[in-house]
């Protein structure tokens, strides 16, 4: 799903380096195959807007999802696309948070 909505381009992809770091573990957890998983990280850093986020609060019930929230306020993101709608709490984020198939 990462490679095919990259390889589309239809939206600015905001990324930092803790994100694509991410990707990359969730990748590996996979068992997605190295050689692939260097094609995805390559296309989408390519691809993406890189953020510098400057500010470090917590805004997620999980922390582990604080990186990919400040990074959509720092980068002023429109929408937030994740399978985990319940860690991104829409009442504290400036981005509509959504599912993956609201993209379709």
């Amino acid at each position: 799903m990462l490679y095919k909505w990259a390889e589309k381009g239809n939206f600015v992809w905001l990324v930092t380096e803790d994100i694509l770091d991410e990707y990359k573990e969730v990748l590996k957890r996979l068992r997605v195959r190295s050689t692939l998983i260097g094609a995805v990280i390559n296309l989408i850093h390519e691809r993406a807007e890189p953020v510098n986020v400057h500010a470090s609060f917590e805004i997620s019930p999980d922390p582990k999802y604080d990186p990919f929230c400040l990074c959509s306020e720092e980068g002023n993101a429109d929408f937030i696309v994740t399978l985990n709608l319940k860690d991104f709490p829409q009442e504290r984020l400036r981005a509509k948070v959504i599912s993956p198939e609201a993209m379709a």
